[in-house]
């Protein structure tokens, strides 16, 4: 029982130790490691065992990617041997195991293997751990340069542009093409090769143009930019359309004032700019009226409706468009500039206003005609008190110039009676002698001086 116990135990001790080993005790940083030609690599290993309780026996190995394999060097607690092909050029570093080349070059790259026995004096435990760790060598890139062919501008839909980037230094580069800053992919008009450092865009179209730059990188260099090439496409006429600021336009009527003279704009997406010309069609044939991108038109020597038709041509791509319309003369009225092609009512604004001065127009009206009545007047005067009816009394003794004038002698029976009175003519007041109605006398004064008479 006792044997076996000791056997379990030193198992349960092994395992420990193993277990330990394998995730505590040896630790390399980084498996991968991507060198710059001409600068220094580390290769650094952890040990995390004490190691006056161990003896240890290692080798350090390359494997090129040919698969060519050299021992680099072996080394114990107590001594090395390095490779004497490798002696100047690499450093092992004890007692942590680490390796050190210092100036890197193609050939340095490949597999780097630690194998190592461990074997622990107290259990007499042996271990072999085994570590490899991948090198790349590679070179900075630098600026790319970017080329396009046919170097001129192209037609759409008729030729093929090819884009090719390159760089004078840098390995394993890995291009990528942007077109206005924004990425471009594979598609079925867009053609990359193994590496991206060729574009080839067949066919070319019009959303083809813009700005193109190539962005070139490696493991060791992040991305670097080309200049800016632009790539001009010939194409159109497209979206042809014919506009005026005057009249009204429905679809493809214009109408107009009589007299009114009307300007067309004949517009379209092209590049280079098209050709316009404007044609008059009637009955007896079409005429050529006038060439460019702007029509004038007098109104009054349109006897009738009459069509229009503006015609765009491209010089280079070899193609045209139409655009046809109507122009029609009639009266559109005075507010014609506020009409659209839909139709728009008065506005609320001008309503208001106008309701508003209507309002007040009747308001005054009826006042007046209630304050400035010849009847309403009439009534005022004899609704006033009798003291403010009486005149005062004259001796006869007063100055002549002041008894001169027109006399009004009103009695004022009643209300009904008065109304009546007022009336009536001044022929009939003089012809009744009722004392109930109003008498109007004119009284003639003539100055006791001998002067002539003032009414003659």
């Amino acid at each position: 029982m006792e044997a076996t116990g000791r056997i379990a135990l030193y198992f349960c001790s092994a395992l420990f130790i193993l277990t330990d080993v394998s995730s505590e005790f040896i630790h390399i940083p980084s498996l991968v490691h991507h060198g710059i030609e001409g600068k220094a690599l580390h290769l650094s290993v952890e040990t995390r065992f004490p190691l006056d309780e161990v003896e240890i026996q290692g080798t350090w190995s390359h494997t090129r990617p040919s698969g060519t394999r050299a021992t680099l060097v072996t080394f114990t607690k107590e001594a090395k041997i390095t490779d004497m092909t490798y002696r100047n050029h690499l450093i092992f570093r004890e007692p942590n195991l680490s390796l050190q080349i210092p100036e890197l070059n193609q050939d340095d790259e490949g597999d780097y293997q630690l194998n190592l026995n461990i074997k622990f004096n107290k259990t007499g435990l042996l271990i072999k751990e085994k570590r490899t760790v991948h090198v790349t060598v590679d070179v900075p890139v630098s600026t790319p340069v970017i080329e396009k062919s046919p170097s001129y501008a192209v037609v759409e839909d008729k030729a093929n542009v090819t884009w090719t980037c390159s760089v004078e230094r840098g390995t394993r580069v890995v291009f990528q093409w942007l077109r206005d800053n924004i990425a471009l992919d594979p598609s079925d008009r867009y053609h990359f090769s193994q590496n991206n450092a060729t574009l080839l865009i067949s066919p070319v179209r019009k959303e083809d143009k813009g700005t193109y730059r190539c962005v070139a990188s490696n493991p060791v260099s992040q991305g670097r930019h080309s200049r800016a090439v632009e790539l001009n496409v010939y194409y159109g006429p497209y979206n042809l359309e014919v506009n005026s600021g005057q009249g009204l336009r429905t679809g493809e009527v214009f109408t107009i004032n009589p007299g009114e003279l009307v300007f067309f704009e004949c517009q379209a997406d092209s590049n280079p700019p098209n050709s316009y010309v404007w044609i008059s069609k009637s009955h007896n044939g079409t005429q050529v009226i006038t060439e460019g991108p702007r029509l004038e038109v007098l109104s009054y020597r349109l006897a009738q409706a009459e069509e229009y038709l503006c015609r765009a041509f491209n010089n280079v791509t070899q193609k045209q468009d139409e655009a046809q319309f109507t122009l029609v003369v009639a009266s559109l009225g005075t507010g014609k500039e506020k009409h659209t092609q839909e139709g728009s009512s008065v506005s609320p604004l001008a309503a208001i206003t106008v309701c508003s001065l209507f309002v007040i127009g009747c308001m005054l009206l009826f006042f007046l005609r209630r304050t400035c009545h010849p009847k309403r007047v009439l009534m005022s005067i004899y609704n006033r008190p009798l003291s403010e009816q009486k005149r005062p009394h004259r001796s006869g003794h007063e100055d002549a110039t002041e008894d001169f004038g027109i006399y009004e002698f009103v009695s004022i029976p009643g209300k009904m009676e008065s109304a009546q009175a007022s009336c009536r003519s001044l022929a009939r007041l003089e012809s009744v002698q009722d004392m109930h109605t109003t008498i109007y006398d004119v009284i003639r004064h003539v100055p006791e001086t001998p002067s002539h008479s003032l009414l003659k």
